[in-house]
């Protein structure tokens, strides 16, 4: 037996990111100062995006991004059931209703032609907006749901906290990197030890649009302006204003000195991504029992998750538990956490989610994988289903 764990997913922290962090520590800021910046400013260059807002994680990243959308009570929002309940959560932060759309069945992305369905029975102004997610480091079809949006005056939330370094092409031929606001009004990432960019917690939002920007830096810290600009009077520059019900939300140095150093290996850590995907696809082609993702010719996945499905789910989840394979369920639908059934969803609500949330469960995937370790976990997949 294999003794070492293998999980899904996790960090990888080099002597660069310690030293890093530990410059930071001998310097004069450790929250409030010049890494903050710097990061925003490397991210934004990275995804192709006019503004980056760091922020404390990304739950905290989409809380202020529907805040800053204007989201109050009684809003409609769509949003995807295939995700973590943060997607979610942050329109009920803001008082709005959670409306939820079902996925592609080959994609495990929101449907776009239901999410159509679900605007165009409906009024003009009954959804405010849409929350859609790159599910695993699948890009979604953004241009595809703002033609749609647009008809409807309706906002986007992008939540990319599985995809940076995703893309896709558009309908005229150009790469459209995930959160570079070409078609989404906002973009939230994740930099939670899992993904592809561990601060330990924090956060990114993306923008091309000034307005939100400024909301969204007063939002992160209280709600307070010192931008002589805007301020509403300007007696010395000492003067600051509460301009809005905000929140404390701001990350600190040490953690943008380690997001720092992790997006430099971003490219790296995409490519190794890739030639895990591509073993796994190799070794599971022909395995009847076990559906591997599929991925279209016009997408670069980020390949955050790799999730298989199996008709004996629950047996081979255990199966592989019991061998020091610790792989995850992503995830159970949103709309039947008991929270949400309370607020009136039920199952037989959306079947393509709930059926492959039965099927699902994700393989290890992390750039520090090893070749021994794929080899043990297809190897002990092919035992069980054979």
């Amino acid at each position: 037996m294999y003794m070492k764990k293998i999980s899904y997913g996790r960090q990888y922290i080099t002597d660069e990111d310690i030293e890093a962090v530990v410059k930071v520590l001998n310097s004069d800021y450790l929250t409030q100062g010049p890494k903050i910046p710097e990061f925003e400013d490397a991210f934004a260059k990275k995804v192709g995006a006019k503004h980056a807002i760091a922020v404390s994680n990304g739950t905290s990243a989409l809380h202020i991004s529907a805040l800053s959308l204007g989201v109050k009570t009684g809003d409609n929002v769509i949003v995807t059931p295939m995700t973590f309940v943060a997607s979610a959560n942050c329109v009920r932060y803001c008082g709005g209703n959670v409306c939820f759309c079902d996925i592609d069945p080959d994609t495990f992305l929101i449907d776009i032609n239901k999410l159509r369905q679900m605007i165009t029975s409906k009024p003009k102004g009954y959804y405010k907006g849409v929350i859609f997610v790159d599910f695993a480091g699948y890009p979604v079809d953004s241009e595809a749901i703002r033609s749609i949006c647009n008809d409807y005056g309706m906002w986007m939330i992008e939540d990319a906290c599985h995809a940076p370094g995703a893309y896709f092409i558009d309908s005229k031929g150009n790469k459209q990197m995930a959160g570079n606001g070409v078609y989404s009004d906002l973009t939230v990432f994740s930099f939670h030890p899992v993904k592809h960019i561990a601060t330990g917690e924090g956060g990114m939002i993306t923008t091309n649009d000034d307005d939100l920007y400024y909301k969204l830096r007063c939002l992160r810290s209280h709600g307070i302006c010192q931008d002589n600009n805007r301020l509403t009077r300007c007696p010395g520059n000492w003067y600051y204003e509460m301009q809005d019900l905000g929140f404390n939300y701001r990350i600190t140095d040490i953690q943008c000195a380690l997001g720092i150093s992790q997006l430099k290996r971003l490219d790296w850590s995409l490519q190794r991504r890739q030639a895990i995907a591509a073993k796994y696809n190799e070794a599971f082609k022909n395995i009847s029992q076990i559906k591997t993702p599929k991925v279209a010719k016009n997408v670069f996945h980020a390949y955050h998750l790799y999730v298989i499905q199996t008709e004996k789910r629950k047996e081979l989840f255990d199966y592989m538990r019991s061998i020091n394979i610790f792989v995850q369920v992503h995830y159970e639908p949103v709309h039947l956490m008991p929270y949400y059934k309370n607020l009136g969803n039920k199952e037989g609500d959306l079947p393509v989610a709930e059926n492959y949330s039965k099927h699902c469960f994700s393989l290890p995937m992390y750039p520090t994988l090893t070749d021994e370790e794929q080899e043990y976990v297809i190897e002990k997949i092919l035992e069980f289903v054979k």
